[in-house]
């Protein structure tokens, strides 16, 4: 029900701010809106050749294709003048985001169809890992610690194997894999789900859990950096993974907290403990290496994870074969049926991902986002918060509604302020400390058809507060 209505509230304040700005004169046309694409011109006004300046006038007539540009700033816009059947159309400022109907193609295109080929192949090894038993070993043998952690879930289910592989998935930046571990978890922990159209305690905690973003190595984050000339395209690293960590406890706790959960369990605190010790670990070897030393190692070991997890349920249903002729089938075989699976959830998930996007697109080219943005900088920048922290703010604000936005934002702020300044720093780590979360909502219970994701959204939404405060400060205190 709030995801619901918080959707219709950015559809309709879009539109209705959209309508207003095109009859008070302060936008020119709305076709952008609808068949814009990201980053072209945008069009503001259209006049007679004889109503712009003598200079202008003339310059067009002398330019090919009666096309100029002037007031060519690094930091600012151009305006292009271009003269044609007897007016001149003047454009400025770049689109932010595709409009509604290149959205729509887009979804499909760009997002859905590489979603549903991960979604098949990830899908077929889960498979492999079912019928070989392997998924129940690792059920098995973590079911000490998620039983406290989920109460409502019976020991050795399937799905904790699912959510482990999900979770360690997220935590080697493997989004790709992510996703596909996380959508059959939900699948998993529907079966058990008392009422169906109603999100149980066990996948409010999972999806809060995921959407914190607990983030070991993120390597398109440092990679982003690397093309935008970082002395050190590493050194937000360690900040990324204390921001992400307060933010995956913030969600624990607030979560147990209203399940209810009982924290002072000797596994729980075992399991956490471990964790920590894990990252600590990796992070006093990681420091310990030179500069390219790290970049070697952050670039690949989320590759060799990723071989790690193929080759060994491969090699595990080959050694356990067995299992798969007593199933009537063989390992290609079950692996083709896991893939089959795999593509029905990705049609499944499409409308939900549809809707979604192209609210936000219509939220981000109306302005309104905007306006807000600047608002919250305004006030913020009045209560005594430097500069540079306002500027990365784009940044956090756009996170939880679209990642590729958030991300060109990212990039942006980059190249307007360097990847070495407390900006750019700041705002990669807001890339990389928490999810998308209208998409992940969108998409993880949308591939089981829940309508009342209960206090979800809230605790989405609040974690995601957590996790900018945090790294404001911690990047005040590394940088």
């Amino acid at each position: 029900m709030v995801l619901s209505r918080f959707w219709l509230a950015i559809f309709i304040s879009s539109i209705a701010f959209i309508v207003i700005s095109l009859f008070t004169g302060n936008t020119y046309t709305i076709d952008y809106v609808l068949n814009g694409k990201k980053d072209e011109p945008v069009l503001i006004s259209e006049k007679y050749i004889d109503q712009v300046p003598v200079f202008i006038r003339d310059s067009i007539k002398n330019a090919p294709d009666n096309t100029i540009i002037i007031n060519r700033d690094e930091a600012n816009a151009d305006t292009t003048y271009v003269y044609k059947n007897k007016t001149v159309k003047i454009f400025s400022g770049v689109q932010k985001s595709d409009g509604l109907l290149p959205t729509c193609k887009s979804t499909l295109v760009d997002l859905i169809l590489p979603l549903i080929a991960y979604l098949a192949f990830f899908c077929g090894l889960m498979e492999l890992l079912i019928i070989s038993g392997a998924s129940g070993k690792l059920a098995k043998g973590l079911s000490p610690v998620f039983v406290k952690v989920f109460p409502s879930i019976p020991k050795n289910h399937p799905s904790i194997s699912y959510m482990t592989l999900n979770f360690a998935a997220n935590f080697l930046g493997l989004d790709s894999a992510a996703t596909p571990f996380g959508l059959k978890a939900m699948e998993s922990l529907q079966e058990i789900n008392p009422e169906k159209d109603k999100a149980s305690d066990a996948q409010i905690m999972f999806m809060c859990l995921h959407a914190s973003g607990l983030t070991l190595i993120a390597t398109s984050i440092i990679g982003y950096r690397a093309a935008a000339g970082a002395t050190n395209p590493a050194d937000v690293m360690l900040p990324c993974i204390i921001t992400s960590f307060i933010g995956t406890i913030a969600a624990f706790l607030i979560v147990g907290i209203k399940q209810k959960i009982n924290f002072k369990s000797a596994s729980l605190v075992l399991g956490l403990m471990v964790m920590i010790a894990a990252i600590v670990g990796l992070l006093f070897y990681v420091n310990s290496l030179d500069l390219i030393g790290k970049n070697f190692f952050t670039s690949n070991l989320s590759g060799l994870i990723l071989f790690a997890i193929i080759g060994f349920t491969l090699v595990f249903s080959l050694r356990h074969e067995k299992k798969f002729i007593a199933a009537d089938t063989t390992v290609f075989d079950a692996f083709v049926v896991g893939a089959n699976n795999g593509v029905k959830t990705g049609v499944t998930i499409f409308p939900y991902v549809l809707g979604m996007l192209v609210a936000i697109s219509l939220f981000r080219n109306s302005g309104l986002f905007e306006i807000i943005s600047h608002w919250i900088a305004f006030i913020f920048s009045n209560m005594g918060v430097s500069k540079e922290i306002t500027d990365a703010l784009p940044v956090a604000m756009l996170r939880p509604f679209s990642s590729a936005g958030s991300r060109g934002f990212l990039i942006d702020s980059m190249n307007t302020f360097g990847a070495d300044s407390m900006t750019g720093r700041l705002s990669s780590i807001f890339q990389c400390s928490a999810e998308s979360t209208f998409y992940v909502i969108a998409v993880y219970f949308g591939s089981v058809n829940i309508k009342n994701t209960r206090y979800a959204l809230g605790t989405m939404l609040l974690v995601d507060v957590i996790c900018v405060i945090t790294a404001i400060f911690v990047a005040s205190w590394f940088f």
